[in-house]
């Protein structure tokens, strides 16, 4: 037998085997090529934020430490320092803001994932019903702010629905100032905005339990464990990891929360509704200074930000 295996001819170039002929500085280059390519890829969105995101934040702090105000609004502004901050702080009304935001904001974080959870859990099944309630609450979640700001203080008002049902069914012998009075105005409204969360927290919940194992809920009931001891010991541990994103986000909704509020209070009665995003709106846009309503939203967005690191981490840990 003859044998096939030739040696190259005297100056042909040597070529590696398994490495598919590419040399090493030809991978180098293709790599190379590839990066420059994924830099390509990423760099639309990076001056989309830049342009979007960043250059407006960076505005916000340079204003929130400068006077500006409708003379000087195009002008140079005047750096002040923390003056606006310390204004802010010495207005006596501002504690009471502080208090307004962290009350709507537990009111709507503990409602919206609670009722999220419990839609979740009654729409779980398939069938008929629950796909038609379920697109009931996209519905409702899908309407703008403004348009069910507005149904809602209709049927919030004196001579609205609740109203006419308390006095009809004899409940309450006057109509109830649901959106008028000091302690129960701030409540009205974070109940309508925990109305607009539950949607969103139920389909993300339903999900969740829709990817729980069958055999968890097979050897529950094995066990003789009831339905409340089914939701207790099985369905709330598994989604915890969704709880924690959940909660999270529906405290940072209800944070950057205004739109309900200017359509249904405008912050009143007095400030009894008035929230840190709501005040500088009013600071801005109603007593056009601006610097002073910058320095209120730099605060409400450093606390955001806090919770922004924590949905970070909690995320990073999830995906370990």
């Amino acid at each position: 037998m003859s044998n096939l295996t030739t040696a190259p001819p005297a100056g042909a170039p040597s070529v590696r085997r398994g490495g598919g002929g590419r040399t090493p500085a030809r991978r180098r280059r293709i790599t190379g090529a590839g990066g420059n390519r994924h830099l390509f890829f990423i760099l639309p969105a990076a001056l989309f934020l830049l342009v979007f995101a960043v250059y407006p934040v960076v505005q916000l702090v340079r204003m929130s430490l400068s006077d500006v105000r409708v003379d000087n609004l195009g002008a140079d502004w005047q750096f002040v320092g923390l003056e606006n901050v310390i204004r802010n702080f010495g207005d006596g009304a501002f504690g009471g803001v502080i208090i307004n935001t962290v009350v709507f904001v537990a009111i709507v974080t503990v409602l919206g994932l609670v009722g999220g959870l419990a839609a979740a859990i009654l729409l779980a099944p398939t069938g008929k019903w629950p796909g038609l309630i379920l697109a009931l609450l996209v519905f409702v979640w899908a309407l703008p702010p403004v348009v069910n700001g507005s149904v809602w203080k209709f049927l919030l008002g004196t001579q609205g629905l609740f109203n006419t049902l308390l006095t009809d069914l004899g409940l309450a012998s006057t109509a109830v100032p649901f959106l008028f009075d000091d302690r129960l105005a701030l409540v009205s409204v974070a109940l309508v905005n925990s109305w607009v969360v539950i949607p969103f927290n139920a389909l993300v919940y339903r999900a969740a339990i829709i990817g729980i194992p069958g055999e968890l809920f097979e050897a529950s009931r094995v066990d003789g464990a009831s339905r409340w001891q089914e939701i207790r010991h099985v369905i709330i541990p598994s989604v915890r990891s969704t709880t924690m994103i959940l909660t999270v986000l529906t405290v940072v909704y209800g944070f950057r929360s205004f739109d309900f509020i200017y359509v249904m209070t405008f912050g009143g009665p007095g400030t009894a509704t008035t929230t840190l995003p709501f005040l500088g709106y009013v600071q801005a846009f109603v007593r056009f200074d601006f610097g002073l309503g910058a320095s209120t939203a730099l605060i409400a967005v450093l606390m955001v930000l806090v919770l922004a690191v924590i949905y970070a981490r909690n995320v990073r840990q999830e995906e370990k």
